[in-house]
C-alpha cells in the first residue's frame, strides 16, 4: 500500500474500533475518518527513491477521526496508528468549534421542526389547501457573535405540493424560521423574516400561491429539434489507471485520492518523470450572502469546512454527468457511526476535445499544421443544498494544469412582498427574492516545481513602460518586465492594470536555454474580493477572502484556509494567522493559496435552475520547458477524427 492511499474500508473499521475503545459505553457521532497527512520531509525521501528504484520505508500510517461525544456533545479528534491499531494521540478542540454538519442530524431535525406545536401553528396560520404542503430545509446557523456559542441550525421553511416530492419548492419560500438546538432537538425560537424593503416585520397570514416554477423535464415543453451527439473513442481512452489511484496521461502522472472534506486530492503531481506539485486541493469555500437584515445577516456557508465535498459527492451516471469513454473511481468514507460508507462513482475520469492546440500556416506554401488540444479531465460532482458545483481538475498536452468551477443549482430563496424591490436581490417569481451573495474559493498547492527537495519562490512578474527618451526609446512604444520575489508571508492581489502575475519558481534550477529559473505561473479570473465590512462576521470568518493570493511557509497541519473548523467559527485560526506569521518565504518549503470566484447578482435567467457559471485558476509552466511540450503531439486528420461535412444534407445550406 502507498502512503497517499486513502484509508481503505478495513482500515476505517479498524479506526472506529481503536476509537470507541476511548469511551466505552458511550455514544460516539463520528464526522470523519480519514488518512492523516504522511509525514512530508520522509514522503519526500520516499518519493526521491522511487525514483531511483530504490526501497524506502514508508512513513507511519494514521487514521484522523473528528466525531462527538454524544451525551456531553463534546467534540473530539484523535489520532491512530494503523500498523497497532493503538491511539497515538487524542485531543478535545476549545469549546468554540464545531465538526461539521451531519447530514443524519440535519434529517433530524427537519423531521422534528415538521412536528413541534410552534411551527405547526405557524402552518396552520397558512391555511394551505389540500394540494400544498410545507417542508423544512436546514442550514448551519452561522455567527453574529449573540448567543451563538452553542450548536444550532436556522431551519428555513417553503411550501411543496403533495405527492411531488421534486417540485421546486424555492419558488414557494415562507416567511418564519425556526433555530434548533440539535442537542436537545428542540426549537429554541421561530424567527420572522422581513419581507418588505427594511427591518418591518409582519405576522405569517393566509398563503398566497404566486405560482410554479419548475425544472424537470416531465414538467416543461422541451424543445424537439436537437439532434444527438456521440462522443466516441474506438480505440479507447489513452489515460490508464493503475493500483487503484494512479493515473497516466500524456506524460501525466499523479496519484487521485477522496476524503469527506476536500473531495477530490492529488499527489505527486509530475510531467514527464519531472515534479510539479506535492500535493493541490480545493481547500475551502464560502457563501457569504447581502441581506443585512435579521436573520439573513448570518447566512454564510462554507461548503467544505461546514459540510464537506466528499460527504455530498454525487454518484456520477454515465452519459449524463460525463460523457465519452468514462472510468470511474469510487470513494470511502464513514458514516456517523464510523462505518465505512462507499462514494459510489464519485469521481469520473475521461478525455475531451477542446478545440485547437497550437496551428501554423506556411504562407509561402500553403501548408498547414494543427494539432487538436486533448485533455483529461478529473470530475466530481457536489450538492450542498440548492447548489450544485461541479469541481475539475483538467490537463493539456502542453503542461497545463486548470482547476475549474462551475456553479449551477438552485438560488437559495426567501418571500418578498408584491411591488416591492431591494438593492440586495433580485426578484426571479413573483414573490420571490434571490439575494446577491459571493462564492469564494480558495485552492490550495504545496509546489515541486522540478524537485521534491528544492525550494519554492513566489515572484510578482509585472509589465510597465521604459521611459520615453531620445537615445533607448526615442518612439516610445518599449516596455519591460520586471520580477520581484515575495520574501515573508502575506497575501498580495493581482494589479491587472500593471500586467501582474505569480510564478511559483524554483531558483535553483535554471532554464537550460534562457537562464532563467523553472517556473509555474498562475493565472486567475479577476475577482472582487469579500464585500462584507472588515468588522464584520462574514468577514472575520472568511479569513482567505480578502487577498487573491496568500503564501505561508509549510506547516503540517495548515490544510484549510478558513481553518480546522468552519461550521459558526469566528474566525482567527486560519490563513490570516498563518500569514501574520512573517516566515521566511524565499526559497522555502512553501505553500501557495490562490482566491477566485464571482459576485453572484442573480439574473431572473437563473431561475428555476441558474446556467453554469464558470471559473477557471490555470496553472502553466514559465521557462519549465526547452519548447512548447505539445510539439509531438500527432497532427489532427480526418482520418483520426472522422467529422463529417453537412452543408447540402440534413436540411443545411449555405451561401454568403
Amino acid at each position: 500500500m502507498h502512503p497517499f492511499d486513502d484509508l481503505t474500508p478495513e482500515e476505517i473499521h479498524r479506526a472506529r474500533i481503536a476509537v470507541q475503545s476511548l469511551h466505552r459505553g458511550e455514544e460516539l457521532v463520528f464526522k470523519g475518518i480519514t488518512l492523516e497527512e504522511p509525514d512530508k520531509n520522509i514522503m519526500i525521501k520516499f518519493l526521491q527513491d522511487g525514483l531511483s528504484g530504490k526501497i524506502q520505508d514508508p512513513p507511519p500510517r494514521q487514521a484522523y477521526c473528528v466525531y462527538y461525544i454524544k451525551a456531553s456533545d463534546t467534540l473530539m479528534t484523535t489520532w491512530i496508528d494503523m500498523k497497532t491499531n493503538l491511539v497515538s494521540k487524542s485531543e478535545a478542540p476549545s469549546n468554540e468549534f464545531h465538526g461539521n454538519v451531519d447530514f443524519n442530524e440535519v434529517d433530524d431535525v427537519e423531521k422534528m421542526v415538521m412536528q413541534d406545536p410552534a411551527v405547526l401553528e405557524q402552518i396552520r396560520r397558512l391555511k394551505l389547501p389540500p394540494h400544498l404542503t410545507v417542508i423544512a430545509e436546514a442550514w448551519g446557523f452561522g455567527s453574529d457573535g449573540l448567543a451563538d456559542r452553542e450548536r444550532q441550525y436556522q431551519v428555513y421553511m417553503f411550501v411543496s405540493e403533495v405527492g411531488k416530492p421534486d417540485s421546486n419548492h424555492y419558488a414557494r419560500p415562507l416567511s418564519f424560521s425556526p433555530v434548533v438546538d440539535p442537542v436537545r432537538m428542540k426549537v429554541l425560537r421561530i424567527e420572522i423574516i422581513p419581507t418588505g424593503a427594511d427591518w418591518t416585520l409582519k405576522p405569517l397570514g393566509p398563503y398566497e400561491d404566486n405560482g410554479r416554477n419548475e425544472y424537470v423535464p416531465e414538467a416543461n415543453d422541451l424543445r424537439t429539434d436537437l439532434k444527438r451527439l456521440h462522443v466516441s473513442q474506438p480505440d479507447g481512452p489513452s489515460f490508464s489507471i493503475d493500483d487503484g489511484n494512479v493515473v497516466r496521461w500524456q506524460k501525466w502522472y499523479m496519484r487521485v485520492s477522496f476524503n469527506y472534506r476536500e473531495g477530490i486530492v492529488l499527489r505527486n503531481i509530475c510531467y514527464d518523470g519531472r515534479p510539479l506539485f506535492y500535493r493541490v486541493s480545493l481547500s475551502d469555500m464560502t457563501v457569504p450572502y447581502a441581506d443585512p437584515r435579521s436573520p439573513s445577516h448570518r447566512k454564510q456557508a462554507f461548503d467544505l469546512g461546514d459540510v464537506g465535498a466528499g460527504l455530498v459527492a454525487n454518484n456520477l451516471k454515465l452519459g449524463c454527468d460525463c460523457l465519452g469513454s468514462i472510468a470511474f473511481l469510487d470513494g470511502f468514507i464513514s458514516d456517523r457511526r464510523g462505518n465505512p460508507l462507499r462514494k459510489e462513482n464519485a469521481i469520473c475520469i475521461h478525455e475531451q476535445d477542446n478545440g485547437i492546440g497550437w496551428k501554423h500556416t506556411n504562407y509561402r506554401t500553403g501548408r498547414a499544421c494543427v494539432v487538436r488540444n486533448r485533455e483529461l479531465v478529473i470530475q466530481t460532482i457536489l450538492t450542498v443544498s440548492n447548489y450544485e458545483y461541479i469541481l475539475a481538475f483538467i490537463f493539456n498536452q502542453a503542461g497545463q494544469m486548470n482547476n475549474q468551477v462551475r456553479a449551477t443549482g438552485i438560488l437559495s430563496t426567501c418571500a418578498i412582498d408584491q411591488e416591492t424591490q431591494v438593492e440586495f436581490g433580485t426578484i426571479v417569481h413573483p414573490g420571490v427574492l434571490a439575494t446577491h451573495h459571493q462564492h469564494i474559493l480558495s485552492l490550495r498547492i504545496d509546489p515541486a516545481i522540478g524537485s521534491y527537495s528544492d525550494g519554492n519562490s513566489l515572484a510578482c512578474q509585472e509589465s510597465s513602460p521604459f521611459p520615453h527618451e531620445p537615445t533607448f526609446n526615442p518612439h516610445g512604444n518599449g516596455y519591460i518586465s520586471k520580477t520581484r520575489i515575495i520574501e515573508k508571508s502575506d497575501g498580495v492581489d493581482i494589479d491587472i492594470n500593471r500586467g501582474q502575475t505569480y510564478l511559483i519558481q524554483n531558483p535553483n534550477i535554471l532554464n537550460s536555454i534562457n537562464g532563467r529559473p523553472i517556473s509555474y505561473k498562475i493565472h486567475s479570473p479577476p475577482m472582487q474580493k469579500l464585500l462584507a465590512s472588515p468588522d464584520s462576521f462574514h468577514y472575520k470568518r472568511a479569513e482567505f477572502a480578502d487577498h487573491e493570493i496568500y503564501i505561508t511557509k509549510y506547516q503540517p497541519d495548515e490544510l484549510f484556509s478558513g481553518g480546522q473548523f468552519t461550521n459558526q467559527s469566528r474566525g482567527g485560526h486560519g490563513i490570516k494567522k498563518w500569514a501574520a506569521r512573517r516566515d521566511n518565504v524565499e526559497n522555502e518549503d512553501i505553500v501557495v493559496w490562490v482566491q477566485f470566484g464571482l459576485n453572484h447578482i442573480p439574473r431572473i435567467e437563473d431561475f428555476p435552475v441558474m446556467p453554469v457559471e464558470m471559473m477557471t485558476v490555470s496553472l502553466k509552466p514559465v521557462n519549465f520547458f526547452t519548447r512548447n511540450p505539445a510539439i509531438d503531439v500527432p497532427p489532427s486528420t480526418l482520418a483520426s477524427n472522422q467529422s463529417v461535412q453537412v452543408n447540402g444534407c440534413c436540411g443545411i445550406t449555405s451561401s454568403l
